[in-house]
């Protein structure tokens, strides 16, 4: 499969509204969130100690959203290693699909919503690391 064009990923805060009746978050496609919305899925109830992810993609863009809860992300785009807290749900990580990502250290009441550009599509991912390294290697973002 075709990798496509990338930026890095990157993190962003979304405007929350609130008044004495509670918080509200507002996510819209191609406005708060750089893309369109395809699909939506969210990760909870997740075990001490376990790690999610574990991939990178040729084409999809991700948003992750901590609405509970926190939890940690390890990235790697083959330029620079990174660990992000997602612990507000008002930070959004937004994803590349150069972003190897790993998620881990959730917090026992973490909800952790997921966003993304495409359907899911099993030839889309990478979860080989060293594969990971052979497609995106040569690319010269930072």
């Amino acid at each position: 499969m075709k990798k496509v064009d990338y930026d890095i990923s990157k993190l962003i805060e979304i405007e929350e509204l609130g008044d004495e009746r509670g918080l509200l978050t507002v996510i819209e496609g191609n406005k708060s969130i750089p893309f369109e919305i395809n699909r939506i899925f969210y990760i909870y109830n997740t075990m001490t100690g376990i790690r999610r992810g574990f991939h990178a993609h040729y084409k999809t863009r991700q948003a992750l959203i901590c609405v509970s809860g926190n939890c940690k992300v390890y990235l790697d785009n083959t330029k620079r290693k990174t660990d992000v807290v997602l612990d507000s749900p008002t930070k959004v990580l937004i994803l590349e699909p150069n972003d190897w990502h790993e998620m881990y250290d959730f917090s026992p009441d973490c909800v952790l919503l997921v966003l993304a550009s495409h359907l899911y599509d099993s030839e889309d991912y990478i979860r080989d690391y060293d594969k990971f390294i052979e497609v995106y290697k040569n690319d010269t973002v930072f």
